[in-house]
């Protein structure tokens, strides 16, 4: 947002409004009712819900308004606070691994999956989106397979390896 582009706006009963530019390309996925999560410059975390979407595209921008309301914000923020905030778009289910398990060798995703007698196998995966610190594996491993999260990129295939519980890791 621009200097001095309202981001807030004061509705009734004191009630906060985020409108959030959507680009045109998500316009399909950005429903009435999406869930909304915000963080003002305070630090303050907010949630909220799609109310409407502005059925015009900017020409300039290529992006719409998604009206979100704010219910109780108006008691932890004020009107015009900066706040920065996303829209959950979508929700699906996925296998995830910590990024410590994946590992990248010639250009291809593996993991080693540890078996019955503790040695760690290379199985080449795919990866799909990545949040934080977790990779989403799309394919190639099932989701029961025991796969090493630690040291994983200092293995081979065919290595013995300690399973260990969190309660036997070291600090």
């Amino acid at each position: 947002a621009g200097v001095g582009t309202e981001l807030f706006r004061l509705i009734r009963k004191e009630r906060l409004e985020w409108r959030a530019e959507v680009p045109e390309v998500d316009l399909g996925k950005a429903k009435v009712g999406a869930k909304a999560l915000l963080r003002t410059s305070q630090g303050i975390e907010l949630e909220g819900r799609v109310r409407a979407v502005s059925p015009k595209v900017d020409a300039r921008t290529r992006s719409v308004i998604a009206y979100v309301d704010l219910p109780g914000a108006s008691a932890r923020t004020s009107a015009g606070t900066f706040a920065t905030g996303r829209l959950q778009l979508a929700a699906s289910a996925a296998l995830t691994l910590p990024d410590s398990a994946v590992v990248m060798r010639d250009g291809f995703a593996y993991v080693f999956v540890v078996d019955a007698g503790n040695r760690a196998h290379r199985t080449r995966v795919t990866t799909g989106r990545r949040q934080g610190d977790r990779f989403e594996i799309t394919s190639g491993l099932p989701a029961t397979a025991r796969v090493a999260h630690q040291g994983a990129g200092f293995l081979n295939d065919g290595d013995l390896v300690r399973v260990v519980t969190p309660k036997d890791a070291r600090p």
